[in-house]
């Protein structure tokens, strides 16, 4: 019985030892950190290039700088790019695998030793293996001279019109900016007023203008026809605008008894008898729906072209004219000076611009 006690404690006591074992190791495995190097090609001829892949992987919690290289790697070996790193993150994003490559060249002929790269995880070094590069020289065949040849001589060729329509426009745009720029510099310098002429339609005399609108409504045979409320608001806003500048009172906002008993006091009764025929048509037809005759429209015309020519005022022959044209100084304000000055400004600035392109057209297109 104490035997068998003896040897299940054994067994127990590997058991454990074995478990701690594999804990360790899967924990071990877990923190390791890989660097590897490689080259695509150990041999190159001078001016070709090779490229150096970098890969690293570690934990993805861990904390990596990749080595900072500089334009060599070592003396006669050129680094001319370094590509963007590539990460990919393996078992379940756990762990990481960094790539990264290095593109560099030689010009002299010889075999290098490349170092191997060091990397921090976690400020804790790690390198790769040493590369080594073989660069060759070119090889000539000097027992054949004749098969090589001097330089070329130097070949004309002829300019066209795509090679210099640039600098013809950006030319022609420059003097028009710049005859404009000098422009505005005058107007800046002289600081003269600002000019304008302002048109002027001579007013017509009431008689005239009213004489003209009656005609305008005469001649509208459709509305007189069709439409006699519109006829007569046309016919009686004639008169009330001849009556307001005639007699110099509000016509337009009074009634029609309104301005017949105004007209009374100062007309006898029996001249505005007619008008006040012709206002009692308009406001039957515009407010009871009254449908005069046709000789009833022409009269009621006919009446309020007597009531002008009887009411008119001939103008005085020997009155000086209205002016036609107005002219109106202005004095340029500061406002105005700054504009122009702005302006200035803005064009220079342009004008600059394209001198600097067709400069350098012109350098690139002879030089």
């Amino acid at each position: 019985m104490k035997i068998n006690m003896l040897h299940c404690y054994k067994w127990l006591k590997t058991f454990v030892l074995g478990g701690l074992l594999v804990m360790s190791a899967s924990h071990a495995y877990g923190q390791q950190v890989t660097v590897d190097a490689s080259i695509d090609s150990l041999q190159l001829l001078i001016g070709e290039q090779a490229k150096i892949k970098l890969e690293v992987s570690l934990d993805a919690d861990r904390k990596l700088q990749m080595p900072v290289l500089r334009d060599t790697i070592v003396r006669g070996v050129e680094v001319l790019d370094i590509a963007k790193p590539d990460t990919q993150f393996l078992n379940n994003g756990k762990r990481m695998l960094i790539n990264q490559e290095y593109t560099v060249t030689s010009f002299d002929s010889a075999l290098y030793y490349l170092p191997p790269f060091e990397v921090l995880v976690d400020n804790q070094p790690y390198h790769s293996k040493a590369l080594a590069l073989k660069v060759y020289s070119v090889p000539v065949d000097t027992l054949n001279p004749d098969q090589f040849f001097g330089p070329k001589s130097i070949r004309e060729v002829s300019i066209k019109w795509e090679d210099i329509s640039t600098i013809f426009w950006f030319t022609l745009l420059m003097v028009a900016l710049g005859g404009l720029g000098y422009y505005l510099y005058l107007r800046f310098k002289d600081n003269k007023p600002i000019i304008r002429k302002i048109k002027v339609e001579p007013k017509l005399p009431p008689h005239t203008q009213a004489l003209q609108d009656i005609e305008r409504i005469k001649a509208n045979k459709s509305l007189r026809m069709t439409d006699p409320k519109g006829y007569y608001t046309e016919l009686t806003d004639v008169l009330r605008t001849y009556m307001a500048d005639r007699f110099n009172f509000n016509a337009m906002e009074m009634t029609s008894t309104e301005i017949i008993d105004h007209l009374l006091e100062i007309k006898d009764k029996e001249s505005i008898q007619e008008l006040k025929v012709l206002f009692q048509t308009a406001d039957l037809v515009k407010f009871a729906k009254h449908a005069p005759l046709m000789n009833e429209n022409d009269m009621n015309l006919v009446n309020a072209v007597d009531f002008i020519n009887q009411t008119k005022v001939e103008p005085d022959p020997n009155a000086k004219p209205e002016p036609t044209e107005i002219t109106i100084e202005e004095k340029r304000s500061k406002q105005g000076r700054m504009l122009l000055l702005g302006s200035m400004g803005v064009i220079g600035i342009v004008i600059l611009i394209l001198l600097f392109q067709v400069v350098k057209g012109i350098y690139n297109l002879w030089f």
